[in-house]
């Protein structure tokens, strides 16, 4: 049965390849940060194991890893955003086929998700289904990744120096999400939420759902611009707001709120440099005139879904 563990081990070591290809070309930091960013997955069940266990050493020194990475992403250097002149003419000679390998992965993954939610029975021998969304995400990576070298006839081994080439150019934004997600955790685990809660009490009128919904909304935005992203907006909100007032006291849907709740943050994501690997390092990939051109073009979709996204969270939730 396959598990989270081996997709995990397949990012680390996509990571660890990188920063043995940095250091080869003597970018030392660039290869120090990928190394340090590999540790976790490919030592992360250790890790966590040891902590359960009482040993807190491992989980301590990746807290200094993670202060490691910000002292060298100040370090690291982006390689350029141009691919090599044989990867571009492949490219160009594959066309409109180049959005194949793309739009494989989302139908890859919601065809697992959905196979795993109406064929259980079939599916749970093939992977695990506590962890199907991710397992399904992994899976549907590999394939693309095949379909991309079969569209344009690459080597397998082009194929890992160009993503290296593009983690190089994103450098610190592309794990940006996954430290934003880890924050959002930790305020939720240190009382962030209730003190949102004790905050919204004490402004709106609780007993009105409208008031609660707006300051629901509003807040998932306003705490998404601020942070970067919406997963990290997300767990503080749903526990100050979304949850004892609009689940507990007025009766909303909680899986209906929380995912328009979730797409309704992501408005705030168009809005803001934080969001540096959507916002900021595109224009830099581009070579935009305007660092923050992305974020202009954007801001009316954002506010036009944002009142969308409102009035599906009143009328379904």
């Amino acid at each position: 049965m396959l598990t989270l563990e081996p997709v995990y081990v397949l990012l680390g070591a996509f990571l660890l390849f990188a920063a043995v290809a940095d250091l080869r070309a003597k970018r030392v930091a660039n290869a120090a940060f990928w190394a340090l960013v590999a540790v976790p997955f490919l030592f992360g069940k250790a890790i966590l194991t040891a902590s359960t266990a009482g040993v807190q050493w491992p989980a301590q020194a990746m807290g200094v890893g993670v202060l490691a990475l910000g002292a060298l992403a100040a370090r690291a250097k982006r390689s350029a955003s141009v691919p090599a002149r044989d990867e571009a003419e492949r490219a160009a000679r594959a066309g409109n086929r180049l959005f194949l390998p793309a739009l494989l992965i989302p139908l890859v993954t919601v065809a697992i998700v959905l196979a795993c939610q109406y064929l259980p029975g079939l599916m749970a021998p093939l992977l695990d289904l506590k962890q199907a969304t991710l397992i399904a995400l992994g899976l549907a990576c590999v394939i693309a990744f095949a379909a991309a070298l079969r569209v344009t006839g690459a080597a397998p081994a082009s194929g890992l120096h160009e993503g290296h080439r593009v983690l190089d150019a994103l450098g610190w934004a592309a794990i940006l999400p996954m430290l934003l997600a880890t924050l959002g955790s930790v305020f939720a685990a240190t009382g962030v939420g209730d003190a949102i809660a004790a905050i919204v009490e004490a402004v709106i009128p609780v007993d009105s759902r409208l008031a609660c919904l707006v300051a629901f909304a509003l807040g998932l935005v306003l705490f998404t611009a601020i942070m970067g992203n919406a997963f990290a907006a997300f767990p503080v909100m749903m526990a100050g707001v979304g949850l004892p007032l609009l689940v507990h006291r007025h009766g909303a849907h909680p899986a209906i709120l929380g995912a328009i709740g979730m797409l309704t943050g992501y408005c705030g994501t168009l809005l803001t440099p934080m969001a540096a690997n959507f916002n900021i390092v595109p224009a830099v990939l581009l070579e935009l005139p305007d660092p923050y051109g992305v974020i202009r073009a954007q801001w009316p979709t954002a506010l036009a879904l944002l009142v969308v996204n409102f009035g599906l969270l009143w009328w379904l939730a």
